[in-house]
């Protein structure tokens, strides 16, 4: 019978005890590091986002814009208050054109532009005070002809100029999108269920925008300083169906449609 080594024989039982201990706790500790970020560590609020949250505000906002900027279409939906009036918008946007409804306090009508094409539709109501007349003289009659029909608005007259921006995606943008003052990184929040992150402009008195933290960091929400408005930005990306009305739908006015301008 031949002699066992020195240290072949079972370990002592202390010794197993500690080393089974200590795989234990290392288990533990990794199984832990996927929802704490470490033994011992907090949840990253971050974890799983785009990463602008980490962004200083500017490069917040500079990436909202160009992101809006470089996005083929949007839908945007909320109240604009400008030069004391109050406009209701709900419009699809696209490079090439747009289409919805603008409600003011007077007056709802929609706006469809295909191209350089503007078309807008209202009431009889709305034409009469365009064309500055009454129900029983001649502008309230060539009213009750334009109303309910796509007008085709020639682009010389004052309700081409007046209108037409409500169209143009880049324009309406560029004027909405602005914050006036010194830039923060507010709270985390969500639009709609998509998690933002929210920029402020001079402690909230210059506006806010709450910017996607889930893929592209599209602008989601704006909240206009003053009280001018709040607005929705969705459906980046999305199709826009754009294409002229039936022609039995549409008045072609001529050159001019305002009497005013």
């Amino acid at each position: 019978m031949s002699a066992i080594p020195p240290g072949a024989g079972p370990r002592p039982l202390a010794t197993s005890r500690r080393t089974g201990r200590a795989a234990l706790k290392g288990a533990a500790c990794v199984g832990l590091v996927a929802a704490l970020a470490g033994c011992g560590g907090g949840q990253d609020p971050d974890a799983g986002t785009n990463g602008v949250g980490k962004l200083p505000a500017a490069k917040i906002e500079a990436k909202a814009r160009a992101a809006a900027e470089h996005a083929e279409t949007v839908h945007l939906s909320g109240n604009v208050v400008s030069q004391g009036r109050t406009f209701k918008l709900d419009m699809s946007l696209a490079k090439d054109g747009a289409k919805g409804e603008l409600t003011t306090k007077a007056a709802a009508f929609q706006l469809l532009r295909v191209g350089d094409a503007l078309y807008l539709k209202a009431d009889a109501a709305f034409w009469a005070g365009e064309k500055g007349g009454s129900a029983g003289g001649n502008g309230g009659a060539a009213a009750q002809k334009l109303g309910g029909k796509y007008v085709k608005v020639p682009a010389t007259d004052p309700v081409y100029k007046r209108f037409s921006g409500f169209t143009d995606k880049d324009t309406l943008l560029a004027g909405l999108l602005g914050l006036h003052g010194k830039l923060a990184t507010g709270d985390r929040s969500d639009v709609d269920g998509t998690r933002t992150v929210r920029v402020t402009a001079g402690a909230g008195a210059g506006g806010t925008l709450d910017v996607s933290l889930e893929g592209t960091p599209y602008p989601l929400r704006l909240q206009r300083a003053g009280g001018a408005g709040v607005v929705r930005l969705a459906e980046w990306g999305r199709s826009v169906d754009l294409r002229a009305p039936a022609k039995d739908q549409v008045v072609d006015y001529g050159s001019r449609i305002s009497s005013s301008g």
